[in-house]
């Protein structure tokens, strides 16, 4: 397995889901998708969707990505150490 491909897969993933929820931040669609998921759980949504900022949703993404390559890098890296 290698491991900086794995970990570029799962950065990539988790900056992409985070850069979706950001889109859906600044179309106005996430308040009204989390009061739904809410719902569908029977709960009562305690959270309120802030006003979307440009630099906070890229550095959302840019954290999760890095987030993501160093669990990809550290899950591959145990990974190859057990299945050779």
């Amino acid at each position: 397995m290698n491991q900086k491909k794995v970990a570029l897969v799962l950065g990539s993933f988790a900056g992409l889901v985070h850069l979706v929820w950001g889109v859906l931040i600044a179309l106005g669609f996430a308040q009204p998708l989390m009061d739904f998921i809410y719902k569908m759980h029977s709960l009562n949504n305690p959270f309120t969707v802030a006003p979307f900022d440009l630099m906070r949703s890229l550095g959302l993404v840019v954290v999760t990505f890095l987030v993501g390559y160093v669990a990809g890098y550290v899950f591959s890296a145990i990974w190859s150490k057990f299945h050779r």
